[in-house]
């Protein structure tokens, strides 16, 4: 059965013109807030460690697995963030392979007591690699037993691919509403392997997330319990591509829950995203998973993601959020969701 499944990709493929992708998405975007936007190193002004870990697509013989690592703080005589992230993207068993290191700033300006602005600029060198033993072409493919005959296709010339890149955001935070704006691939890079072909380009991606962090609770007799309800949106569109993520966090204490739909603007859905996370004062743990509702569920068995957030520091808290004090004065965090 897997035979013929691959047989029609393959046919699909060779039917399509030009097969366009876009860039690695993570669903836990918070916990990954430094691929998400700039803007946000050194939000937490502690000093923060963050890794991830996404396996989309697990049963299948290539799934596409994704690793990151990042570290960001606030730095007081740069009155901003500075940040770095190194993420690695392997699809098809490492068939491609990508590797990126950015590096990134954010400038902190703080209105009155209610109102901040953080600016952010990140500058990323990015390596992709083709692993051509990987490779499965249609000469290769006997109709009945599979793969069996070498390929006439050429090599490329080289298997590697460098190339600059910069993105640029922003984060308004006012009391509990956030709202940020995000453009990546800012000089459209040439992703080619081939020099003598046509250009690759990498289009922008532009981002936009909002939400609001809303406390309730209750109280009867000695029992009280607080909760804080967080609705998010996330919108991307990279040249005709386009998504929308909207859903909301619950939490209460140290757990947090939430979930999310995932759909295109003509509500062709593609998936409902559930998390599960666990903090206490340093550590943050997160689980999620992508339940394929798509065309795709035939096919493919969803998305499992880990983030895993440890704080070098200590900030205190209250019900107005995280804050620290800077040269007497207390400044407050950007109350986005932690996962």
């Amino acid at each position: 059965m897997r035979k013929w499944k691959l047989l029609y990709i393959i046919a699909c493929l060779l039917l399509t013109t030009q097969v366009k992708g876009q860039d690695v998405e993570f669903s836990q975007f918070y916990a990954n807030r430094l691929y998400l936007n700039p803007a946000f190193a050194g939000s937490e002004y502690v000093p923060v460690v963050g890794l991830s870990y996404r396996n989309q697509w697990p049963q299948n013989n290539r799934p596409f697995v994704t690793y990151s690592v990042s570290y960001d703080q606030f730095v007081d005589v740069m009155n901003g963030g500075v940040g770095i992230l190194l993420l690695q993207d392997n699809q098809g068993q490492g068939a491609i392979k990508t590797t990126t290191a950015s590096a990134m700033y954010s400038y902190s300006l703080d209105i009155n007591r209610d109102l901040s602005v953080n600016a952010g600029f990140k500058v990323s060198f990015i390596q992709r690699r083709l692993n051509w033993e990987s490779f499965v072409f249609s000469d290769m493919i006997d109709p009945l037993y599979g793969v069996l005959y070498p390929s006439l296709e050429v090599q490329p010339g080289k298997l590697s691919n460098s190339y600059w890149d910069f993105s640029m955001g922003v984060i308004v935070n006012y009391k509990s509403f956030y709202f940020g704006g995000v453009i990546d691939h800012l000089s459209e890079p040439n992703e080619a392997f081939v020099s003598t072909q046509d250009a690759a380009i990498l289009p922008r991606k532009y981002t936009v997330h909002a939400g609001a962090n809303i406390p309730f609770g209750y109280s009867r007799g000695l029992m009280k319990s607080n909760f804080t309800l967080s609705p998010n949106v996330l919108y991307q569109r990279q040249q005709d591509f386009e998504q929308i993520n909207y859903g909301m966090y619950l939490s209460r204490e140290n757990w947090v829950v939430g979930g999310w739909f995932r759909h295109n603007l003509s509500f062709d859905f593609d998936a409902f995203i559930v998390l599960l996370g666990y903090q206490v004062e340093k550590v943050r743990i997160g689980y999620s998973y992508d339940y394929v509702v798509s065309n795709l569920v035939k096919t493919n068995s969803g998305a499992h993601e880990i983030s895993l957030t440890y704080l070098l520091g200590k900030a205190k808290s209250s019900c107005s959020g995280s804050y620290y004090y800077r040269k007497n004065r207390r400044i407050r965090a950007i109350r986005c969701p932690k996962f």
